[in-house]
């Protein structure tokens, strides 16, 4: 069995920082999100993956690499531009010859992996198999409709009017039946080949089409809030360790991780809190559920529920809170403006001046 796992697309709803970066490399936790996709491909047992690729394919190469350090051997696949992921599926015909595949969204995020979900696929092996679950607004997502077995027989792509509450998750198991169907498909009118489409005619071909309904933690992290909910949850998870530098007179309380090379002075962490190496915390609060990546500085500054991203600088500042900051980012207090008023003012005037 391989693996698909998707990486292009513009990456629109986490501007402006996909206009320098990939979304998939946007940390969660100080780690990119896509390390965490093929980290569950790797635990699955699946050790040939092909990424798809599209204009941030130099960035995507640098920080995977040929894939060894995830135990993968990683084949890139270039798409020319985001035309669907039913045409993702068609450019790597070649790559995937006739071996079964999942093919993973590479920034989505799901607590627990797929290793159980690729077993019980190996095992019984119906023609695809999808991720449901349940969100409150399905219009934004792939809706599938189910019959009174839980059986699937419709799927939609951003419907006006959803037929149910439950989404794709991103996540997709097919058989090699699935290339006919993508073959057999016209693009939608987003210009686009739709896996719904795809999926929908091996529904109407009468295949095996089966889904799996998840109650546990995912996330599309395709915007700000859907990040700093990731991070959230996953520093839930993270054990104390302090591997960096904290002075006496710093506080830490809770689940707070210090990386090797980080310095924390007169300051406070209050966890679940990750501190990144070569970073030094001075005369701070560090609040929940904040992660601050690599050689950063923090100075009588206040900040929680928050990513930071490499190199970047608070100074002076008060409270920031659910807030995503890039890379190489400065953050200080604006210049004070002396308050001046300019009267003129005529006889018997009666004037408040607020402080």
């Amino acid at each position: 069995m391989k693996a698909l796992v998707l990486s292009g697309g513009s990456g629109t709803r986490l501007r402006p920082f996909t206009h320098t970066a990939p979304k998939q490399l946007v940390p969660v936790a100080n780690k990119p999100v896509l390390y965490y996709v093929l980290e569950a491909v790797a635990e699955a047992g699946i050790t040939e993956v092909g990424i798809v690729v599209g204009d941030t394919a130099d960035e995507i190469r640098e920080a995977v690499g040929d894939g060894a350090r995830f135990g993968l051997e990683v084949t890139y696949l270039r798409q020319e531009a985001p035309l669907g992921l039913a045409h993702a599926v068609l450019i790597a015909r070649e790559f995937l010859g006739d071996d079964d595949f999942v093919m993973y969204l590479g920034d989505n995020f799901v607590v627990g992996g797929i290793a159980d979900l690729v077993t019980g696929f190996r095992a019984e092996r119906p023609d695809a198999q999808i991720l449901l679950t349940r969100v409150p607004d399905p219009s934004a997502f792939g809706v599938a409709e189910l019959d009174d077995q839980g059986r699937v027989v419709g799927l939609e792509e951003k419907p006006a009017k959803p037929k149910s509450d439950l989404a794709l998750v991103g996540i997709y198991l097919f058989t090699p039946a699935v290339h006919e169907a993508v073959r057999a498909i016209e693009p939608s009118e987003r210009g686009e080949l739709e896996i719904t489409h795809a999926i929908q005619r091996l529904i109407d071909d009468g295949r095996d089409v089966r889904s799996t309904t998840i109650s546990g933690y995912w996330k599309d992290t395709g915007n700000v809030a859907d990040m700093l909910e990731v991070n959230r949850s996953v520093l839930e998870g993270i054990e104390p360790h302090t591997a960096g530098t904290v002075d006496a007179a710093s506080e830490l309380i809770g689940r707070v991780r210090i990386e090797a090379g980080a310095e924390v002075h007169g300051s406070r962490i209050v966890g679940p809190a990750v501190i990144g190496t070569g970073t030094v915390i001075s005369g701070s609060y560090v609040g929940p559920y904040t992660s601050i990546a690599e050689n950063c500085r923090i100075e009588d500054s206040e900040i929680e529920f928050s990513i930071v991203l490499r190199d970047s600088r608070l100074e002076g500042v008060p409270r920031v809170q659910a807030s995503l900051i890039g890379r190489s980012v400065t953050v200080t207090p604006a210049p004070r403006i002396p308050a001046t008023n300019r009267l003129i003012l005529g006889d018997h005037s009666k004037v408040q001046i607020s402080s």
